[in-house]
């Protein structure tokens, strides 16, 4: 690459690792995404209260609050930076309080906190944009869009809807406006030839841009990171798209054109992508069932490579792709060992989501835009990743429930208890999901999605009120193993060898393992047939629990709203582990749960590879949401040499009925280290769960979550 280009790349990285450290010095730790957001100027600006409570929420206030915050916020160019623009406030989080009390949910609260439920309800949205409405009418597009279908829905509620987006629209024109003019101040007095044309193409760029549709592959770019900005200010949006679909025609018009050389493309996605970790997927059918990979593909992963910060890139696997595509993806994974890209897999996800009535052309268009996200984009509020049901803990009140009553203990027994709890628990979290759409457009309606979604503009409803074209609901089941290894633990000790009694596990759960007796019968337990060996009562254990499971969620389902189970706990094993007692399979109280789908850490000796992709792919829960593999790689198995060793195992988990592969490759030495005195490890990152990381960032519990699994994988 250029090496002027490149140096300017390698100067914004640097900056980034000095910004998150100002992060961390004046904010704290954070356990979330590695976020682009930089630290704002202290008392610059306040959230303007609509509520005595001293939040803010409907309409107006978010209005009020996103306007007032754009007329402020401070501009951001970087003579080094392709791009105008830096994101620092989180509207979202800065609220007092999330939900508007005026639409209390008193009626679920015994059972959601009886089953530890997370229940979405006031949650930001999680749901992705599509862009491509964006990117073809630009921002004055989308005022005279408005427009049109303001002459159409004229009844006075609808009238204000329209009102309250065009305020949205102005207020981001105004932010760009201001960053248009501190970019042709900084170009008069900038003394280098080379960063002074930059700055004065940027302000050019800005210029187009903040009204009319891109033209170029660097208007394209820095639309998207506007619209991203802005909403990521707003409430947390961080779903992205098929960014080598999006950006393909602009690439290939400014190639041909002569307009720009394949370095030059390299620096303004390597630009685009350290502004922030959106979620972007490259590879995998359009929905015609014709591969997306493009050259510009290639072009976006060495553009990730040369930054190599925190990313958060999917590739998508399909019996089509493009085999350069997906062996270059492993090289970068094994290269920079920094948890990207991850890999999901089509065939299972297509139909999966074929078996809720969809065609496959609309399934090939549901891609991978989050932590475990599904979504198509700017068609369907789905509310993935919100709203999870903690397992272990079901199990934890049908097992006391076994234990109080009258009647012999017995798996049995305690299995019928944990089906009437786990439907319990999954028609809570569904009425939740309920009472959430019916007020949410009164808590937070969506300003910026709406803009680039199918729907609420023509039809002047919020995408949480009806405007959305599809609701595809989304309830993750959390701690599968913990519950399956239970289950198998007290029938292998107890029913089969007569090796325990009900009693002494019973005493011994209930001391925590720390009666007399009690550390072997936690290690006869805990030696039992695990979920994750093939053949194993653990296995039986966890199928049965996941038919149970999607039946439940799928139980819910309304003429208009699907639910679709999934598995995925985020990293809330801390917080779940925490209110869940010791339980049967020699885990100890308050401990982390199991991760997502994954198998308890050390469930096999060897072979842990093939078996963890073959007991993942098993079970799949079947309507197109994903159960993800967390796959934690020692560094002497993922070398140059393996890199086709890992191809296959990746491509044997999506023929076999897998949905998506996160991975981490860390020496376990490093990461001991670095868990011991984060601020000498600035650089590491870390794939903390479905996001990636700075490990600095996180705090201790997080870390030691990410260290318990390299540790007993």
């Amino acid at each position: 690459m250029d090496k002027l280009l490149e140096n300017r790349l390698y100067a914004l990285r640097e900056k980034k690792l000095a910004q998150t450290k100002e992060k961390i010095r004046v904010e704290g730790l954070l356990d979330e995404d590695d976020y682009g957001r930089v630290v704002p100027p202290e008392g610059l600006w306040e959230t303007i209260p609509s509520h005595p409570d001293g939040s803010f929420y409907g309409y107006d206030a978010w209005a009020d609050n996103f306007c007032s915050l754009m007329k402020v916020h401070p501009v951001y160019v970087d003579p080094n930076d392709a791009f105008c623009g830096r994101w620092m406030y989180f509207m979202s989080k800065m609220r007092k309080n999330k939900w508007n009390p005026d639409f209390p949910y008193d009626f679920l609260e015994e059972d959601i906190e009886k089953y530890n439920i997370i229940c979405g309800i006031g949650d930001d949205a999680h749901f992705a944009p599509d862009f491509r409405i964006g990117l073809e009418l630009g921002w004055d597009g989308l005022l005279e869009k408005i427009e049109r279908y303001r002459s159409v829905n004229s009844e006075a509620a609808k009238q204000h809807f329209y009102d309250i987006h065009v305020r949205a629209i102005k207020a981001v024109q105004g932010w760009i406006q201001r960053h248009i003019d501190a970019a042709l101040a900084l170009a008069k007095t900038e003394s280098d030839p080379a960063l002074r044309k930059n700055l004065s193409e940027m302000a050019e760029v800005n210029q187009w841009v903040i009204s009319r549709p891109p033209r170029t592959l660097r208007e394209a770019c820095q639309w998207i990171i506007w619209y991203h900005l802005a909403s990521r200010t707003y409430n947390r949006d961080g779903a992205g798209g098929q960014i080598d679909a999006l950006l393909q025609p602009y690439f290939e018009k400014d190639i041909a054109e002569g307009r720009i050389s394949e370095d030059e493309a390299v620096y303004y996605l390597g630009c685009l992508l350290i502004n922030d970790p959106i979620y972007w997927q490259l590879g995998g059918p359009d929905k015609d069932g014709h591969d997306q990979t493009s050259r510009i593909s290639f072009l976006i992963l060495e553009a990730a490579d040369i930054i190599n910060t925190s990313l958060n890139i999917t590739v998508r696997v399909w019996d089509g792709l493009d085999k350069q595509l997906l062996q270059k993806s492993v090289e970068y994974l094994v290269k920079n060992k920094n948890g990207w890209p991850r890999f999901s897999g089509d065939k299972a996800l297509v139909k999966g989501f074929m078996r809720n009535g969809y065609s496959a052309a609309l399934a090939r268009e549901r891609i991978a835009v989050g932590c475990n996200w599904m979504s198509l984009p700017g068609l369907e509020y789905t509310m993935n990743d919100l709203v999870k049901v903690n397992m272990a803990k079901v199990f934890e009140v049908a097992w006391q429930e076994m234990l109080n009553s009258d009647s012999a203990p017995s798996t049995e027994g305690l299995w019928a208890l944990f089906v009437k709890h786990l439907y319990k628990a999954v028609a809570t979290a569904a009425e939740g999901i309920r009472h959430h759409l019916k007020y949410q457009k009164y808590n937070e309606p969506e300003l910026l999605l709406n803009l680039l979604s199918h729907g609420p503009i023509e039809k002047g409803l919020d995408a949480s009120d009806g405007g959305a074209e599809y609701y595809n609901l989304a309830i993750d089941g959390a701690g599968l193993a913990i519950a399956a290894d239970s289950f198998a633990a007290l029938e292998q000790r107890i029913e089969i060898e007569h090796k325990l009694s009900w009693e002494i596990v019973a005493e011994s759960v209930a001391t925590n393992f720390e009666n007399k007796g009690g550390e072997m019968v936690r290690n006869i337990l805990k030696n039992s047939e695990h979920y994750g060996c093939e053949g194993s009562l653990g296995e039986k254990w966890a199928l049965k629990i996941r038919d149970q499971f999607v039946s439940d969620v799928r139980s819910q389902s309304e003429s208009n709203h699907l639910f679709i189970p999934g598995f995925f706990s985020w990293a809330n094993t801390v917080s779940f582990g925490e209110h869940v007692q010791a339980t049967p399979n020699g885990r100890k109280a308050g401990t982390p749960i199991s991760h997502g789908a994954n198998p308890v850490p050390g469930f096999v000796v060897d072979g842990a590879s093939l078996s963890l992709a073959s007991a993942i792919a098993k079970i799949q829960p079947g309507y197109g949401n994903t159960a993800p593999m967390q796959w934690e790689l020692d560094p002497s198995f993922a070398k140059e040499k393996h890199v086709d060793i890992i191809e296959s195992i990746i491509r044997t988990h999506m023929d076999l009925g897998g949905t998506l592969i996160n991975v981490n490759i860390m020496d376990k030495d490093t990461l001991l280290k670095a868990h011991e005195n984060p601020s000498a490890y600035p650089e590491l990152v870390v794939r903390v769960t479905g996001f990636t990381a700075y490990f600095c960032m996180l705090s201790p519990s997080f870390r030691q979550l990410v260290v318990d699994r390299l540790l007993e994988s």
